[in-house]
């Protein structure tokens, strides 16, 4: 018997202007579209092309307009600086119009650039949502990004205005911006008519003349403004992600197809709806702030948590469980590192039976892999539905998920269970041919990508081709492996260049960390395949031990080799591993596994600027050499 999901699915791939036109009508739209789907100039697929809209009058003004706007829009929840401050849709509405203001009178017209630098705060939400009431296009830099990696971005976006605040706050320790700022527009060629700056009480930013302006000062005097119609084929944004070369690859996201699909996959995905109060544990630098602390709750009419801090150390591993009773949370959305954290802190999760925590319904993962002992763990712990799924920097919203929404499957440990509606997945052989069920190859996606994906790169058409739709003619490149089995269910096992040949066998990295992750005393793993003359490359094992774990480490390396051996066999060769205190990831949780092969392979490596701490690589070269690797060996 089909269920919701199968024929939602069903239509989203046979007619997608049937499934996407009728979701579409629940949006506002100054001037209806005269295509949904635009295939005239493959592969530069368009959504809506025609429609007029405003995503800001989306997000904002069509809830104040419809009677929410005396409903909380966004719980400020910051106990790095011991605050929690709320702002209804109204109070929303009068800021983001306000601020809007401020960025017109420095010249910010539609399609202008405006680069945000700042840290988990109000004021960067009220930023964003101003770019898109006047058609500017925002492009958001995680706050504390070294200068040189702020100067690319500079350069590549040509911003008039750049706004930014004084400082961030990590923990308790405080990162003054307004230096890092000053020296990345040093070292850019295009230099901004204007910066805006916050004044934080925890750091002054000392101000240019001329060019800087105070936020308040300006606010104070601001004209409010309207509402601007685009184009929904215009920008909203602009997310810089890393690429190959050094330079990073700007993503473009439209107005149209991104308002769409996420507002309907606020209830299809993650089961809320209008009042229900929804959070996303990450960052607005990062693709997840973008789409669920910002744009997809607020389009749906929800209460977003806009939280800064972290999930242990403000001030413990309760951060969230607080969170989550406090504020009435009913479905969070975070990263399985995050709870890897968590776990490592409170193995038994005593700290969260000091919380009343009826109201939560499901929590979701995604940014890494979900490894089966930390789902089984939270699922014990929180008694409630915990649903791992699978997107990019690029896509904007899940590629694979259990929409709890429309059908709730079983879940699979390993799987970010079947592929959204919309999205028409192959696993590819190195021929580009389709390969059977449960074997590994290379996952794509079937064009046209559906609506809030990339339409492209932001002024680089080309290079959008180059990095995405040529390896496999046809298809988006995910650049992940995996498999999908004969129940349709999705794997991500790798990134394609985490699947190593050990001696002609193809072998996922992520399945020998499936299984180091299951051993009690793991609190979190990476395995990367490092070069060897004899096999071509041999897995090596990087572990982060359990707080209060009394074993020798020496003791649990034997176990876990001989458990690799055990689940996997012989043919894995996997018979180094080491004990290190942390594992170098970046800011938002990803674990820095290219890297660590590279210190291992004694190869050149850049550091990327997300790093959460570039201490921890002195730390993993020291363990590398003990162990006869790198060039402390």
């Amino acid at each position: 018997m089909s269920n919701l999901y199968d024929k939602a699915y069903e239509q989203s791939i046979n007619d997608p202007d049937g499934f996407w036109g009728p979701i579409a009508e629940e949006c506002h739209w100054y001037k209806k579209w005269n295509k949904v789907l635009d295939d005239s100039n493959k592969p530069f697929y368009r959504w809506f092309t025609g429609g007029e809209t405003n995503t800001c009058y989306n997000a904002v003004d069509f809830h104040v307009d419809n009677g929410l706007g005396d409903q909380d829009a966004i719980i400020y929840d910051s106990p790095v600086t011991d605050t929690i401050k709320k702002y209804t849709y109204s109070e929303l509405q009068t800021r983001v119009a306000g601020f809007a203001g401020v960025l017109a009178s420095k010249g910010v017209a539609k399609g202008d650039r405006v680069i945000i630098y700042m840290p988990m705060i109000p004021e960067a939400v009220f930023a964003m949502l101003a770019c898109a009431r006047i058609g500017a296009v925002h492009s958001v830099v995680f706050g504390g990004f070294a200068a040189n990696e702020l100067a690319t971005r500079i350069n590549d976006a040509k911003p008039k205005v750049i706004v930014s605040a004084s400082c961030g706050i990590e923990v308790k320790k405080v990162i003054e911006y307004k230096p890092l700022l000053d020296k990345a527009i040093e070292l850019s060629d295009t230099k901004p008519g204007s910066c805006i700056i916050l004044q934080r009480p925890q750091a002054r930013a000392t101000m240019k003349d001329g060019r800087d302006f105070d936020w308040d000062d300006e606010m104070a005097v601001a004209v409010p403004r309207d509402c601007v119609p685009v184009k929904a084929t215009d920008p909203l944004y602009i997310l810089y992600t890393s690429g190959t070369t050094g330079q990073p690859k700007g993503v473009v996201r439209d107005n149209g197809g991104h308002m769409v699909a996420l507002k309907w996959t606020m209830s299809a995905i993650y089961g809320v709806e209008k009042g229900d109060v929804y959070w996303a544990a990450s960052d607005i630098g990062w693709v997840v702030g973008h789409s669920y602390i910002v744009y997809g709750p607020l389009f749906k009419g929800c209460t977003t948590i806009l939280f800064e801090g972290k999930p242990v150390g403000t001030p413990d591993a309760s951060a969230f469980w607080r969170i989550i009773s406090q504020h009435k949370v009913k479905t969070l959305f975070t990263a399985p590192t995050a709870f890897r954290a968590i776990k490592r802190e409170d193995p038994k999760a005593q700290l969260m039976k000091d919380f009343d925590l009826s109201c939560f319904k499901y929590l979701f993962l995604a940014g890494e892999r979900l490894d089966p002992d930390t789902l089984s763990w939270a699922e014990n712990a929180l008694k409630v539905p915990v649903i791992d799924h699978w997107w990019q920097t690029e896509t904007g919203w899940a590629i694979a998920a259990n929409c709890v929404g429309l059908h709730k499957f079983d879940v699979k440990p390993g799987s970010p269970t079947k592929p959204a509606p919309g999205w028409n997945m192959a696993v590819l052989g190195d021929d580009g041919q389709p390969i059977s069920a449960g074997e590994i190859g290379a996952i794509v996606a079937r064009l046209p990508l559906p609506p809030g994906t990339l339409p492209t790169l932001w002024q680089n058409d080309q290079r959008y081709i180059d990095s995405y739709l040529s390896v496999f003619p046809g298809y988006y490149e995910t650049a992940d492996a995996g498999f999908i089995d004969e129940d349709g269910y999705v794997y991500v096992m790798a990134r394609t260049d985490d699947i190593i040949n050990v001696a002609g066998h193809r072998l996922s990295t992520g399945g020998m960390e499936e299984v180091i992750a299951g051993h009690p005393d793991v609190a979190e793993c990476a395995v990367m395949g490092v070069e060897d003359s004899l096999k071509g490359q041999i897995p090596l094992g990087m572990m982060v031990l359990n707080a209060g774990v009394q074993k020798d480490p020496a003791e649990v390396v034997k176990e876990v080799i001989a458990l690799v051996r055990d689940k996997i066999g012989p043919v894995a060769a996997f018979k180094t591993a080491t004990i290190v205190k942390r594992l170098p990831k970046t800011r938002s949780g990803k674990i820095l596994r290219g890297t660590m092969r590279s210190i291992a392979d004694k190869k050149e490596y850049k550091v990327p600027a997300t790093i959460d701490d570039y201490s921890c690589l002195d730390e993993i070269e020291d363990s590398l050499g003990k162990i006869g690797y790198g060039n402390k060996a």
